[in-house]
């Protein structure tokens, strides 16, 4: 993302911001060629409220994750989920931590030989 497009997010009304969501929804709706009507029943919702969200108007997130749900869309909060993230030096510690070679199985190996 560049620092002006993070500008214009964080300038950004929550208003508008709702409006982008609903207009998401909108289009994916669409695109899956589905009416208000098939959408909010399979999302468990009125279709009013189908519709205010999509306005931008009436919105929760309960209602976001049943929609996203409703259109198979839950891959689009794989960016909640939570990532051990590294410093460089880190990653350069467990770099070198990680093995380079095998050991010989023969160390530590103290079984007498047979005598066959």
């Amino acid at each position: 993302m560049t620092d002006n497009s993070y500008t214009y997010r964080t300038a950004e009304s929550d208003d508008a911001i709702l409006k982008r969501i609903g207009e998401f929804i909108k289009k994916r709706r669409l695109a899956q060629n589905k009416t208000q009507v098939k959408l909010a029943e399979e999302a468990g919702m009125s279709r009013s409220t189908l519709t205010e969200f999509e306005n931008g108007k009436r919105s929760n997130l309960l209602t976001f994750v049943q929609l996203l749900r409703a259109l198979k869309l839950l891959h689009v909060l794989e960016i909640f989920n939570p990532e051990d993230q590294f410093s460089p030096i880190q990653l350069a510690k467990l770099e070198q931590e990680k093995r380079k070679r095998a050991s010989s199985s023969s160390k530590g190996d103290n079984k007498p030989k047979s005598d066959w």
